[in-house]
């Protein structure tokens, strides 16, 4: 079994701790590392059991504790070419124990087998993450993509939980007050995914067995955690779904709630 928890999820920092015991990891470390450390401390794993860090991109809301973690808790660090290449231009890179270019076939660590996939997101090569676990069971983290393409699909079907991005709601977004240009970016197909369009996917993901969906990334200027859950819930009622009997949903949080799921 592996516990799931979203220690952070939103637009002002974002982390995921997947694992047990000395077999844990994160993906991502978009926060400070005090307060990286604080919140496995809540969770009771211990800080020097994690020697693994994914990173889904080089965005500040993703890497802001990545090169003080590191310094003070060895680790590896394992991403793409592409954020590879724009983290060693920051030297935010540094410290890490190792720097892994993810490999096709992905990488196993205890009992999981963690693999990539790209991600369409305004960057130089964002990806998501599956992880599938010795018991069967699979999970995947996708955030930060403006569309759900015909890979990232691929990739997330069949898992039991998914991590999924419900960044906005369109009106909310369109009457708000973001500049124009940065309305044009998020609703774009390299910006942020829409409660609609995630609704959507996890229709998808359900009807492909997921049973936990987690929605992530909630922008806090335009959109409300009620709103995310309504969108979604709505849809997969719509195809007969029901929650309690057929899926569980969450909202994640921007700090962790302590609501770990278990596979």
């Amino acid at each position: 079994m592996a516990k799931f928890c979203p220690l952070f999820s939103g637009s002002s920092g974002n982390s995921t701790y997947i694992g047990s015991g000395s077999d844990g990891i994160l993906i991502d470390a978009g926060v400070t590392a005090k307060s990286l450390e604080q919140s496995l401390w809540r969770i009771g794993v211990n800080t020097e059991n994690i020697k693994n860090i994914f990173i889904t991109h080089e965005h500040g809301d993703h890497i802001k504790g990545l090169r003080v973690f590191t310094k003070n808790h060895p680790c590896r660090v394992f991403m793409t070419q592409g954020t590879y290449e724009a983290l060693s231009e920051k030297n935010d890179l540094d410290n890490a124990k190792e720097c892994v270019i993810i490999p096709e076939n992905g990488v196993e660590i205890g009992n999981m087998c963690i693999k990539s996939f790209h991600t369409s997101h305004d960057t130089k090569e964002s990806c998501g993450y599956t992880i599938s676990l010795a018991n069967g069971k699979k999970m995947a983290v996708v955030t930060d993509l403006g569309i759900v393409t015909t890979e990232v699909l691929g990739a997330v079907l069949g898992a039991d939980l998914v991590l999924i991005e419900s960044n906005h709601d369109v009106n909310m977004l369109q009457c708000g007050n973001y500049p124009y240009i940065l309305q044009r970016r998020i609703l774009g197909v390299k910006g942020h995914l829409s409660n609609e369009a995630c609704a959507e996917t996890c229709v998808k993901l359900v009807r492909n067995g997921a049973t936990r969906l987690v929605l992530g990334h909630l922008s806090q200027e335009n959109n409300l955690p009620a709103l995310a859950y309504q969108t979604t819930g709505s849809a997969l009622s719509e195809i007969g779904a029901k929650e309690g009997s057929d899926y569980l949903i969450r909202v994640a949080k921007p700090e962790w709630d302590e609501k770990a799921m278990v596979l």
